[in-house]
């Protein structure tokens, strides 16, 4: 189901007109119809109050079932395959897509896998390059002039399965609507451009994410420091419970607020806690809400 489809449902069951949802999220009565014909989404910002609003996950809202992990349900397939052989820092500039996914294995090759139900010429409409330069590898997935960047982001999901015993520092760029981070071990990695969405998940090391979007993020099973760099903006970070961390917040301006399923909550963080969740940058604040149900 998409998200128009979901919108639209949860309004009906919620005995709401357009009218009605447009008033409550502080909007045109056309945005609210743009957004149910998916002709666009809204920003994080109505996101979180629509996900408040009917008491659906933000994820769960954009996530229509066709994640990157789901690609044998898609026609078409870009497969690119690199033999590593020794520690290196991965530089990963993946452009624009719909969905990104960066998953930790155990082999010893970087695969990327560029998928579509819509663009058949794949392989000559989207460009893999894999340069191996010393210590460093570095992926460059360019689009051809044939595809937009906004065709990009509704058609187009990319999957990139990394070796976890060469792994030195990750370094990812990409402009979509939802990045996943699985199973990724390393020192460090660091999460550039523009996603919505941010998911981290059986993962261990320090991530670093420089974003200044409002941004929904999703923490499990996770290990390590969590350094989130920001200006203006308002994010909210899902841990799960019995999750453990101490907090710092850094620079101007910057706050942290706690819940615990969407609700006020005292401060739930442990300060001798071996795990960090940073908060840097200028005039932001991170929401941490505990999910308990």
């Amino acid at each position: 189901m998409t998200f128009a489809e979901k919108l639209r449902e949860s309004r009906k069951a919620s005995g709401l007109s357009q009218e009605e949802l447009a008033e409550r999220l502080n909007v045109s009565r056309q945005a609210v119809t743009k957004w149910e014909t998916d002709k666009g989404i809204p920003d994080i910002a109505n996101l979180m109050t629509i996900s408040a609003l009917f008491g659906i996950a933000v994820d769960d809202l954009v996530s229509d079932g066709k994640s990157v992990t789901a690609k044998a349900a898609r026609q078409f397939e870009s497969v690119t395959e690199y033999d590593i052989d020794g520690i290196k820092t991965f530089d990963l500039k993946l452009g624009s897509a719909r969905e990104v996914s960066v998953t930790g294995g155990d082999g010893e090759k970087i695969k990327i896998i560029i998928t579509s139900d819509t663009l058949e010429r794949l392989r000559e409409e989207i460009k893999t390059k894999i340069d191996d330069i010393r210590n460093r590898i570095d992926v460059d997935v360019r689009l051809s002039k044939s595809v937009s960047e906004t065709a990009a982001k509704k058609e187009i999901f990319i999957e990139v399965i990394l070796p976890n015993k060469y792994l030195g520092h990750v370094e990812i760029a990409a402009n979509c609507q939802s990045l996943d981070v699985r199973g990724v071990e390393c020192e460090r990695i660091e999460i550039d451009g523009r996603m919505p969405v941010l998911r981290i998940a059986s993962s261990r090391g320090t991530v670093e994410v420089n974003c200044n979007l409002d941004i929904a993020m999703e923490l499990r099973d996770f290990t390590g420091a969590l350094e989130v760099n920001q200006l203006n903006a308002t994010s909210r970070l899902s841990v799960p419970d019995g999750f453990e961390f101490r907090t710092s917040v850094r620079g101007h301006g910057n706050s942290v607020i706690f819940e615990e399923d969407g609700n006020p909550s005292q401060d739930f963080s442990a300060p001798d806690a071996q795990n960090i969740i940073e908060l840097n940058g200028m005039r932001s604040e991170l929401v941490i809400d505990r999910k308990k149900a």
